[in-house]
C-alpha cells in the first residue's frame, strides 16, 4: 500500500463498564429500553466517556460514476450521477430533508463521477478518475486508485471532525452502484451472486438476469481475491466505496461511531472491516435495505440493524433517520436521574 491502514483501538471497557453500572442504576427496570441501553454502552466505550454526546453529526456522501453501467444493469443513465449531485448541493433530496431534521450537517464528496462539477462551497472535489472501468471486461479501476480513493476518504473525515464531529454516517451516489456491492458481497461472503442481487434502480425481470450474468462475468474474469481486501476492491468495486471505506477507517481511528445505511454504503463497510477487523465495534446499523445482499452483509459484520422501513434509496438517508434514535440513546444515559439521584425506592 501507498500508505498505512490507521491504527484502531479497541473501545474502551471502564468506560463501558461505567455506562453500563450507570443504565442499571437509572429510574427504571434494568433492560427496560433494550437496543437504547445497547448503543449507550456502545457510544460510552467509542467515544471514552461515561456519559457520551453525539450532538454533533454529518452524513458524508460519496459520488462515483462506474463503468459496468455499460452492460445495461441500471434502469437510469449514467447523466443521473452528477445531476443527483447537483441536487443534493442544492438542498433537494431525500437526504438533506432527513439530515435537517435530524440536525446533521451534509458533506457532498465527488471521488469518481464522470462528468466536470461546478465549484460549489458545499462540493468537497477528491476526484480520483471519472469513473471506473467496466468491471465486465477487467478490473475496475488500478491498486493506486484504490488506495487514493480510501486515502480520501481518511481526509474527508478527518476534516470533519477536527470541525467537530461525534457520529457519522455514510451514504453514496452512483448509477450501477449495486452492482459493485454485490460483487464485493459475492467475494467476501462466497454466497451465489444470485442470492445477492437485487433490482437496484429497479431493474425488470430482464434485467435482474443481465445484471447477474454481467457479476458473474466480473468476477470470472478479475478473480478477485478474497482474502486480499484491496484487490477485490480495486477489481470489482467502485470509487464512492473505497472513499466510503476510507471514512469508516479514518472515523474509527479517531474514536468516531460511524452510522451505516444500507446495502452500498454497508459493501463499504465491509470493505473497511475486511481490511482491519478491529473497525467492527465502531458500525451502529440503521435500517436493513430491501436489497436482499444488505442481510449478508449486516451478518458477516456482526451489526444488528434499528429498523426496517422497506427502504432502499441510499444516500445515507436510513443513517439519518437513526440519528434521533442513537443521539436519544446517549441522552438517556446523561439525563435520565438514577435511582439514589431522584430519592426514588427501588434503586
Amino acid at each position: 500500500m501507498t500508505f498505512a491502514l490507521p491504527q484502531i483501538a479497541p473501545l474502551n471497557e471502564a468506560m463501558q463498564a461505567a455506562a453500563r453500572e450507570r443504565q442499571n442504576n437509572l429510574t427504571k427496570p434494568p433492560g427496560s429500553l433494550g437496543r437504547l441501553e445497547e448503543l449507550s454502552v456502545q457510544l460510552a466505550g467509542i467515544l471514552e466517556q461515561e456519559r457520551p454526546s453525539v450532538t454533533r453529526k454529518a452524513v458524508i456522501v460519496m459520488a462515483g460514476d462506474h463503468g459496468v453501467v455499460a452492460e445495461g444493469v441500471s434502469a437510469y443513465p449514467a447523466e443521473v450521477t452528477p445531476q443527483m449531485v447537483m441536487n443534493f448541493l442544492y438542498g433537494g433530496a431525500a437526504i438533506n430533508a432527513l439530515a435537517g431534521s435530524a440536525g446533521a450537517r451534509v458533506v457532498i464528496v465527488d471521488m469518481g463521477v464522470a462528468a466536470d462539477l461546478p465549484d460549489h462551497p458545499q462540493l468537497v472535489k477528491r476526484k480520483v478518475a471519472y469513473g471506473t472501468k467496466n468491471m465486465a471486461v477487467g478490473p475496475a479501476m488500478t491498486r493506486e486508485q484504490a488506495e487514493d480513493a480510501l486515502l480520501a476518504g481518511i481526509e474527508v473525515v478527518s476534516a470533519e471532525i477536527e470541525n467537530g464531529l461525534d457520529l457519522v454516517a455514510i451514504g453514496e451516489m452512483g448509477i450501477g452502484n449495486t452492482t459493485a456491492a454485490t460483487a464485493l458481497t459475492a467475494v467476501f461472503t462466497g454466497l451465489p451472486i444470485a442470492d445477492l442481487t437485487g433490482r437496484g434502480t429497479g431493474v425488470d425481470d430482464a434485467g435482474l438476469a443481465r445484471k447477474i450474468q454481467v457479476i458473474e462475468n466480473a468476477l470470472a474474469v478479475n478473480k478477485p481475491d478474497p482474502n486480499d481486501a484491496m484487490d477485490a476492491l480495486m477489481k470489482v468495486g467502485g470509487l464512492e466505496i473505497a472513499g466510503l471505506a476510507g471514512v469508516v477507517l479514518g472515523a474509527a481511528a479517531r474514536r468516531v461511531p460511524v452510522v451505516i445505511d444500507g446495502f452500498i454504503s454497508s459493501a463499504a463497510a465491509l470493505v473497511a472491516a475486511e481490511l482491519a477487523p478491529a473497525v467492527k465495534p465502531y458500525l451502529i446499523g440503521s435500517h436493513e435495505s430491501v436489497e436482499i445482499g444488505h442481510q449478508a452483509i449486516l451478518r458477516r459484520l456482526g451489526v444488528r440493524p434499528l429498523f426496517n422501513l422497506d427502504m432502499r434509496l441510499g444516500e445515507g438517508t436510513g443513517a439519518a433517520l437513526a440519528f434521533p434514535i442513537i443521539e436519544g440513546a446517549a441522552r438517556v444515559l446523561d439525563e435520565m436521574a438514577t435511582f439514589a439521584e431522584a430519592g426514588v425506592a427501588g434503586g
